[in-house]
């Protein structure tokens, strides 16, 4: 009888991807792209296009917290945990009705939509990775786990080239937003099969080990969280930087894509990581990249520098989730999904403050351009600082000590 593993494997890995694809690359990002097709239509400006991004972000934390707050739970109550596919189902739907609506012409409804749109992005991101890693490790496979993560990838690249296509067509924003939320339907169609209750069994429900709960597991979440910060600027304003450092240039419409496929090619690489390297390392490793990408187009504006910057910028996006989330399984081995669910609300806090910051110091600068060079640098810092803590933790706590 044939092995029906390896067909299972790859079935249960692209459901990830195209989940990430669907709750990422179109719930959380696809606003990007369409960001400057809303200026341009007159339907925001900068500062409240900031707000709405904000919105998706404060969303994206209070996702984060339903999780951990729903894992610490049933970890006290002795209850088995919810199977996650119930979540990734839910969070799927809600995202493909959330993106249509941001298509109808009722602005005052834009920030709860966007709002709930990053609630929903934060539980089928949980809850995406919790499953496919259970599933992939079931299966014998879990290095494979990293495929998922190609996921936000493709639908950033996808989200870039068809906004690009909307409009030298002659489409606006609605336009955009429909586009995408048909898009979503079709994937979540394919997921929802795949992703069904009762395929992954959910094991007793815990507390961790309490020597993995204090200082290590702290500091871990912090320079996790700055992550978040670091890169957040660039993947709201990418953009909108580019328009205003190069007015004109054919390649406007090309950078958020080439940032997609940088995430891609991440992920895939992140897969080939020996199991033998510290995740700490590797996450160290994948800050300091970021931080170079993020700044390069800003100190030395050019169509290669932007270019080169999407490129790095998106190269340890989702290598840095990947690596993360594996990084917590081993911290919190009994209960993963709490310890997975703070590190993404942390994650999401500094989020939240990009924006805002960014579009104050846009505010208060005579040149647009000086005000986002700032608010960049302060990104590069935070990543840096991150690479440190990375290192130092796995200086001071060795995991082959444990």
């Amino acid at each position: 009888m044939p092995d029906a593993r390896p067909a299972a494997t790859a079935t249960a890995a692209m459901a990830g991807l195209f989940a990430l694809a669907v709750a990422m690359g179109i719930g959380r990002f696809a606003f990007t792209p369409l960001l400057p097709v809303m200026l341009t239509d007159g339907l925001v400006d900068l500062a409240s296009g900031s707000w709405l991004a904000t919105a998706n972000y404060i969303g994206y934390l209070v996702g984060a917290l339903a999780c951990t707050a729903h894992s610490r739970f049933t970890a006290r109550s002795g209850r088995p945990p919810a199977d996650s596919a119930g979540f990734v189902r839910a969070g799927l739907l809600a995202t493909v009705v959330l993106t249509l609506g941001m298509a109808l012409p009722v602005p005052a409804a834009w920030p709860t939509l966007r709002f709930l749109a990053g609630v929903a992005s934060a539980l089928v991101f949980v809850h995406t990775s919790g499953w496919c890693l259970a599933r992939l490790a079931q299966l014998g496979r879990p290095a494979l786990g990293g495929m998922i993560y190609v996921g936000p990838g493709a639908g950033i690249v996808v989200s870039g080239l068809l906004v690009g296509g909307i409009g030298w067509a002659g489409g606006g924003a609605a336009t955009g937003w429909a586009v995408f939320a048909v898009l979503a339907a079709g994937l979540s169609a394919l997921v929802w099969p795949v992703v069904r209750p009762g395929v992954v069994s959910a094991a007793p429900s815990a507390t961790a080990p309490a020597g993995r709960m204090g200082l290590e597991t702290t500091l871990f979440i912090l320079a996790y969280g700055l992550s978040g910060f670091g890169y957040i600027i660039t993947a709201t304003f990418l953009p909108v930087i580019a328009r205003g450092a190069l007015p004109g240039s054919a390649w406007l419409d090309f950078f958020w894509p080439l940032l997609g496929a940088g995430v891609m090619a991440g992920a895939v690489l992140a897969t080939r990581t020996p199991v033998h390297v510290d995740r700490r390392h590797a996450l160290a490793v994948c800050y300091a990249v970021q931080a170079v990408g993020v700044v390069v187009g800003v100190w030395w504006p050019g169509v290669a520098s932007f270019a080169i910057g999407s490129l790095l910028v998106g190269l340890p996006f989702t290598a840095i989730s990947f690596f993360g989330m594996q990084e917590a399984r081993r911290l919190s081995p009994a209960a993963p999904a709490g310890l997975m669910g703070l590190a993404t609300a942390v994650y999401g806090v500094g989020q939240i403050a990009g924006p805002p910051l960014a579009a104050w110091l846009v505010g208060r600068s005579s040149v647009p351009a000086q005000g986002f060079s700032l608010a960049i640098d302060a990104a590069a810092a935070s990543l840096v600082l991150g690479a440190a803590l990375h290192v130092m933790l796995a200086w001071r706590w060795p995991a082959s000590t444990r």
